[in-house]
């Protein structure tokens, strides 16, 4: 830990005790007429026989200092005197803050050169700069968005020289003026009369230019520094601070071909790299794609006898991050847990791996979030990956919290994904005390999506038994669910599931609507089961629900398909009772009752009724008048409608032949059948077997004398396009809901209470 030294002096000395100062950062006060002033010390020792301790203070006063050549005044650094620089943090700069600059982009791309790399240089220095009494100042406090803001980036020198004289280095202006310097000669020509400088002005100005994408201009700056070091036997020249600054304005800069050429350059000037360099590799790698090479450099660390900084290990994780590798980060961090359990991390005196062991582990939740979240916006079906790494995290103790499940739940928008939604959901319900409502109601619409309909409805039944107490898009979603699967029942005719799907709304406090009484009332029709649909009709009233044209129409059919034909008139003079007009369905089925009672002056009647409406008939209605006269014998008035529909020049289809056929057949009129057979092959109509079947045996029991030849070859059998199914296990398939269902019960059909035990 850092030490804070408080000693009174004379004057304006800063003086600092060897307890006091370490190598790295440090806080320094002094007390003057009782002000206390705080600063910020580094210490950059360059020469053998003096020390530089840059400090940092808030003041806009030049103070003064003290070079301390007294073995009395041993900073602990070797030196037998120590220069003092000042530094003073201003509000505006048109070019940059470079000084705080500098230690700010220290620690985003490489860390710190010096040997204190905890938890202090990976999230830079914390606090606020104040004016007033007994606040330091922050010199890695910088806004990276505000350059345009920055003001006079001062440099304030003392040196003692018996008079006490200051110096002061405008560090903005001069960045300014060397903007455009492309060679060492640019820069002599404007640095030649400014005379020794810290190297801290030129690493400030080095990372400026690369910020500022001037990489031409920090090349300068190096180069004019090895120059320097020529000419003044090596007191002055670029140290490792300097090329790992040049570094780090690569990585600014995307000037990354650059990095190898500053490599070789530090090779040929003695540099050797520490840590901080190899940081910096990795990220400029990273910057790159290139996440494979990044964690090479981190392999290479530790072969060349380094010790790996938490900045070196975070920046690994985000190379796997970067793949998108999320088995991998957590594989590295498992085995990174285990040698720092095991003691095998060496730590550095002033590293807090404690602290930073947890910020890892925290880093590595978050970059397994990530990389689960890209995989689930990728184009590619990556849910089994996710899975994976979910088990794999709870196999090592990392699982992720409840806000990251959810966020990776609302990243789920495909069908295939519905195997993640299901897991995460069971999850967050199975670990935690409560859910997000609009987590819920995801989940319900994506099971919808995924056709999965009976888990979007569990979803909703947990919501009404555990909460979050549903809203009205939860109702709306699991309506559209149920209407989906009465939907399916309805075109099957799988009416026992339409019934209990009812009960299974009204269960939930989910009041059905005339949409849903009508698909259960047609699958009944479909399946002619009349009984059914009378009651479902009865129901429908209590509930309140207003029938439609549609309800009366599934009722009508299905009475008509028992022949309930005084039933079905009753339910008709109802509706026009009620005030609901027919439509074309409706007056096709009252043809049909009006046939099969034999009263065809009210089937009459009512093709003219429709016909005054608007309405006019289509073939569909004579198809229903003659087949109604087949299913009675009546073959006769059958072909006296078939022709009056043609009169109508309303063309028949198959179903009109094929009955007429059949009903003349069963007659004994096997002549007409087979012209008629033969007319419908004339207009390109194909029969089916069941009609030519009837004019071949009719034929041969009547003696009739028929042309085979001419008749042409038997049609083959055609196939069922729909086919009613009843069964609860067939609809179980079908809409994907569990088959442990109860057998149907009849009074299910009366009231919900029937219900309780069914799913």
């Amino acid at each position: 830990m850092q030490s804070l030294t408080t000693l009174p002096s004379k004057g304006d000395l800063w003086v600092v005790s060897q307890s006091g100062i370490e190598l790295g950062s440090h806080r320094i006060e002094t007390r003057r007429r009782n002000k206390k002033t705080r600063g910020v010390g580094f210490p950059v020792c360059h020469s053998r026989s003096a020390g530089l301790l840059m400090l940092s203070n808030t003041e806009g006063v030049v103070r003064r200092g003290t070079c301390c050549g007294s073995s009395e005044f041993d900073l602990g650094c070797g030196y037998s005197k120590l220069k003092v620089e000042l530094f003073r943090v201003p509000k505006k700069s048109p070019f940059g803050a470079l000084i705080a600059l500098a230690w700010a982009m220290e620690h985003q791309a490489i860390g710190n050169e010096f040997p204190r790399e905890g938890s202090d240089f990976v999230n830079g220095f914390s606090g606020k700069v104040e004016s007033k009494d007994g606040d330091y100042v922050n010199l890695g406090e910088v806004d990276d968005n505000n350059d345009h803001k920055m003001g006079d980036d001062n440099i304030e020198s003392a040196e003692q020289d018996g008079e006490g004289k200051t110096s002061k280095v405008d560090v903005r202006s001069l960045a300014w003026s060397l903007r455009f310097a492309r060679t060492a000669d640019d820069v002599e020509e404007i640095l030649k009369d400014k005379g020794e400088l810290p190297l801290q002005v030129y690493s400030s100005m080095i990372r400026g230019f690369g910020r500022d994408k001037r990489m031409n201009s920090a090349l300068a700056v190096v180069d004019w520094l090895k120059k320097k070091k020529l000419e003044t036997n090596g007191l002055i020249g670029p140290n490792l601070f300097i090329y790992n600054s040049l570094l780090g304005a690569v990585k600014q800069s995307e000037e990354f071909g650059e990095m190898e050429k500053v490599l070789n350059d530090m090779a040929q000037e003695g540099v050797l790299p520490n840590v901080v360099t190899y940081n910096t590799l990795m990220s400029i790698y990273l910057e790159q794609g290139r996440g494979a090479e990044a964690l090479n450099i981190l392999e290479e660390i530790q072969r060349k006898g380094f010790n790996p900084s938490p900045v070196s290990y975070s920046t690994a994780l985000l190379a796997y991050r970067k793949m998108e590798d999320g088995h991998g980060a957590l594989s590295f961090f498992i085995d990174f847990r285990e040698k720092y359990h095991k003691g095998d991390i060496k730590k550095g005196a002033n590293e807090d791996w404690d602290g930073e062991f947890v910020k890892l582990e925290k880093f590595t939740l978050r970059v397994c979030y990530q990389v689960m979240r890209r995989w689930l916006v990728s184009s590619e079906n990556l849910s089994t990956n996710v899975l994976k790494l979910l088990t794999d995290m709870d196999s090592a103790g990392l699982p992720p919290g409840r806000e990251e499940q959810e966020r990776l739940l609302w990243a789920c928008t495909r069908e295939e994904h519905y195997i993640v939604v299901k897991e995460l959901y069971n999850r967050i319900r199975e670990r935690y005390s409560e859910i997000s409502l609009s987590v819920c109601n995801h989940a319900i619409w994506l099971m919808g999506k995924a056709k999965k309909w009976w888990a979007a409805l569990e979803i909703y039944e947990e919501l009404l038994d555990k909460g979050p107490k549903p809203n009205r898009m939860s109702q709306e979603l699991v309506v559209s669910h149920f209407n989906i699967l009465l939907a399916a029942a309805k075109r099957r005719g799988i009416w026992r599931w339409g019934v209990r799907l009812l009960n299974k709304m009204e269960e939930k406090g989910l009041k059905p609507g005339s949409r849903e009484w009508n698909a259960v009332l047609i699958a009944c029709s479909k399946a002619s089961e009349t009984s059914a649909a009378v009651q479902i009709f009865k129901r429908m009233v209590e509930q309140g629900a207003k029938p439609t044209i549609i309800s009366y129409g599934a009722l009508l059919s299905a009475l008509e398909k028992k022949k309930l034909y005084d039933e079905a008139r009753q339910v008709w003079d109802h509706m026009i009772k009620v005030g609901v007009e027919p439509n074309l369905y409706a007056y096709t089925i009252m043809a049909s009752v009006f046939t099969g009672q034999g009263k065809f002056n009210l089937v009459d009647a009512i093709i003219k009724e429709m016909v005054s409406t608007g309405i006019d008939p289509t073939v569909v209605t004579y198809n229903a008048i003659i087949s109604g006269c087949a299913r009675n014998g009546m073959s006769s008035v059958a072909y006296e409608w078939f022709h009056r529909m043609k009169v109508q020049n309303i063309s028949p289809n198959e179903i009109s032949y094929e009955m007429l056929i059949e009903a003349l057949a069963k007659d004994g009129k096997p002549r007409i059948a087979y012209e008629l057979y033969l007319r419908a092959q004339s207009e390109d109509l194909n029969l089916s077997s069941k009609a030519y079947d009837a004019v071949l045996q009719s034929s041969q029991i009547h003696k009739a004398t028929v042309d085979l030849s001419v008749l042409g070859p038997r049609p083959p059998d055609k196939k069922k396009t729909l086919r009613i199914r009843k069964t609860l296990t067939e609809f179980s398939t079908l809409a994907d809901v569990p088959r442990r269902s109860k057998p149907f019960v009849r009074k299910e059909i009366y009231n919900i209470s029937h219900t309780e035990g069914n799913p």
